[in-house]
């Protein structure tokens, strides 16, 4: 019998320890290390597992025939999207996302459509029973699909299954934190018990052909629970974003071996699931208020595709020693940087005020080419200046406050005609990227200074001086009079 070996495993990143402790040394979290019984292959002797011989293998070369991976359409075009055209036979898929946010409606949506079109798709859940799944499939209009249910956490019991007939085309494992398996000591949901799970299904993906996705829980910080070695197992890591009062959901590919991590799919939540949206910028310009100082639309690229998105701002005078940045949806250290070049280069004072940054509909942007879009919304808040509605903005600023060119300008000026938008404001060295068919009316600045003193002239600064009228200026009596 071997000995009983225990250890001290952080159940965030993995790392183990002799002796318990209150902060892991290797992530930097407190309070994570949990007491797991490792017996196993790790307390077989060396001289034992060193008895093997290693086996002889081909050496290939770099150049020769090569195919291109057969691909199972989900029968969503987003999804398809964002997995880089369909399922691969054998890949492993790992989505994570908040509680509620719709990952297990998705999923089902997903297995109804394949099974519909003919092939075994099998859902098993960990976590709610048979009759829970099915009145969602219900809810949803998919009661007629013949997707194969069960309600298992048995590891070696899924497996056995799923060999048995013919090999199914998809798998879905809702979700991998509470399966376990014989061959480690742990509880379900640890650290060990997550890494070898997902190992032995894996394992029968890789050999069986059929395409697997693990729906793993989220911590509050929005990383995928569990040993971060999972991530690195799998084929392809998905999130599905959004916030709980919004009806827009964001799924993003962050790894992805058979495609590119950089498209996104754009679902709206309705009351029978979730509804594709094959052009997000009609979506998330729905709401959009013309009339208000502080908003430009950024013409930015997600992918391949041109998405338009309204950038909010307001800047407030602050009433604490050190003024407030929050943001939503863009990088708190890129606005700052904006901040930062509009004060050193353009004059704009913001040291004093407060500033609030948003990016309409629950997208996150990522791409420095909203800096112009965003230093346009910061002054015309700061201004009280209304900025022209058939607009679009983008350009990436430096740190000497010049406007950088970005790539595709044509496909963005090509989303922003085709919305009816009717001027774009760029870098002026983009101007020869412009194709001839762009049919806007192009507004180029070469420094951040132009744009700024532009917008200046069109409103009214907060101090009650006004440089032109404006239709939307502060009424008089809530202005602040001098002196």
């Amino acid at each position: 019998m071997p000995k009983s070996v225990l250890s001290f495993v952080c159940q965030n990143c993995g790392a183990a320890y002799n002796r318990w402790q209150g902060k892991c040394d290797a992530c930097g979290e407190w309070n994570t290390l949990a007491e797991e019984d490792v017996t196993g292959a790790t307390t077989m002797p060396v001289s034992i597992r060193s008895k093997r011989k290693g086996r002889l293998f081909t050496l290939e070369t770099l150049t020769g025939k090569t195919q291109d991976a057969p691909r199972l359409s989900s029968g969503m075009t987003e999804l398809d999207r964002v997995t880089g055209g369909g399922f691969v036979r054998g890949s492993v898929l790992l989505v994570g996302g908040d509680p509620g946010i719709g990952k297990s409606t998705l999923l089902t949506q997903a297995t109804s459509l394949l099974a519909r079109a003919g092939h075994r798709a099998v859902y098993i859940s960990g976590e709610e029973a048979v009759a829970q799944v099915r009145l969602r499939a219900e809810r949803l209009g998919l009661a007629d699909a013949p997707v194969q249910l069960a309600a298992e956490t048995s590891v070696e019991d899924i497996v056995a299954t799923l060999s048995e007939g013919s090999v199914p085309r998809l798998v879905v494992i809702d979700s991998i934190q509470t399966m376990w398996t014989d061959t480690v000591e742990s509880a379900p949901g640890t650290v060990t018990q997550v890494r070898a799970s997902a190992q032995a299904l894996i394992r029968f993906a890789k050999k069986s052909g059929a395409a697997l996705i693990l729906v793993g829980h989220v911590t509050k910080d929005g990383q995928i629970a569990g040993p971060r070695v999972v991530e690195h197992m799998v084929d392809a890591v998905l999130s599905f974003e959004g916030e709980g009062s919004q009806q827009f959901r964001i799924l993003r590919a962050v790894k992805n071996r058979f495609g590119p991590t950089d498209e996104i799919g754009v679902f709206e939540m309705t009351g029978l699931g979730l509804r594709e949206v094959s052009n997000p910028s009609e979506l998330f310009l729905s709401e959009r208020d013309l009339g208000s100082p502080g908003t430009a639309v950024f013409a930015g690229i997600e992918g391949t595709r041109p998405v338009l998105v309204e950038l909010q701002a307001l800047v407030a005078p602050t009433s604490l020693g050190t003024p407030r940045r929050a943001v939503v949806g863009w990088d708190s250290s890129r606005l700052s940087m904006v901040l930062a070049v509009l004060e050193a280069h353009c004059g704009v004072k913001l040291s004093g005020h407060d500033v609030y940054f948003n990016v309409a509909g629950g997208l996150r942007i990522n791409e420095p080419a909203a800096d112009l879009a965003a230093a346009a919304a910061l002054v015309s808040s700061l201004t009280n200046a209304q900025l022209p509605t058939d607009a679009v903005y983008f350009g990436e600023i430096s740190l000497s406050g010049a406007v950088r060119p970005v790539a595709q300008t044509s496909a963005r000026l090509k989303e922003a005609a085709k919305l009816g938008f009717g001027r774009a404001v760029l870098p002026e060295s983009a101007r020869g990227d412009v194709g001839g068919d762009a049919g806007l009316s192009l507004n180029t600045v070469a420094g951040l200074t132009t744009l700024v003193a532009d917008i200046a002239a069109r409103g009214q600064s907060r101090s009650g001086k006004a440089t032109e009228p404006e239709k939307n200026a502060t009424p008089a009596r809530f202005r602040r009079q001098d002196g």
